[in-house]
């Protein structure tokens, strides 16, 4: 599959080489332009590009951008076709970014991508922490593997994404529509919590969308005040803590 990936962070730069070696050809952009991240891209087998050109002769678009910086690339897709699955893995976080009133109002995130966008997307690849992408994937039946949600509202697009997260080593689980993607955003039991299948299921039932938000900042807020940056055992730990159905 052609893939193209807007965002060279720690999301988009990890499914970027879990990917090409999944054996899937690969464009990676970043914010600075391709000379910035050529030799990023090179050490992994993916071709930096320019953000216009990562959209364009590919089969699939993730988009591993800041939440608040979303609507300075709607220009991109205005010519991309429809076939095309566009994959949203961003997470909106009011005190890191800023704010965004619908969102803050209730609107589940990716909702919110897709009408800046102006076309579907499918929500993906946003409740797991870089490390837990980068190493925690295993085959497929494989004791122990880890599951990710996958929502969207087009079948066909999903059925795409629920490979790639095949590819790169999880069980994907059904997550429902859009409009129910708020179930894996940041506060909730399936959000960075290092989940298998059953149990994963069992998480995006339990979700509490009113908890949600006060979840997410209590751990940022935490994490912001630590003396010193948390350990991946210990984000997980916490995420685990604070979002526990009540």
């Amino acid at each position: 599959m052609k893939i193209g990936i807007i965002g060279a962070g720690n999301i988009g730069g990890t499914l970027a080489r879990k990917l090409v070696a999944a054996g899937h050809a690969v464009k990676l952009s970043g914010s600075e332009g391709p000379e910035e991240i050529r030799e990023q891209a090179k050490k992994i087998g993916a071709t930096a590009v320019a953000s216009a050109d990562a959209v364009k002769d590919v089969d699939a678009i993730i988009v591993s951008i800041p939440t608040a910086s979303i609507p300075d690339i709607s220009a991109l897709f205005a010519d991309v076709p429809a076939s095309v699955c566009v994959i949203d893995t961003s997470n909106y976080y009011p005190m890191r970014d800023q704010k965004i009133v619908d969102i803050e109002e209730g609107k589940p995130e990716s909702v919110w991508t897709r009408e800046q966008l102006g076309r579907p997307v499918v929500k993906a690849f946003n409740a797991a922490l870089a490390h837990t992408l980068a190493e925690k994937g295993l085959l497929q039946g494989t004791p122990g593997r880890l599951a990710m949600p996958v929502a969207g509202d087009d079948t066909s697009s999903k059925t795409i994404v629920k490979q790639l997260v095949e590819a790169v080593g999880f069980d994907p689980v059904d997550a429902g529509t859009l409009a129910e993607s708020w179930r894996q955003q940041p506060g909730t039991p399936a959000y960075c919590t290092e989940l298998a299948a059953g149990e994963l299921r069992q998480a995006l039932a339990t979700a509490d969308k009113d908890r949600a938000p006060t979840n997410r900042d209590a751990v940022m807020k935490e994490f912001m005040e630590a003396s010193t940056p948390p350990t991946h055992e210990r984000v997980i730990e916490r995420n685990r803590a604070i979002s526990a159905p009540q």
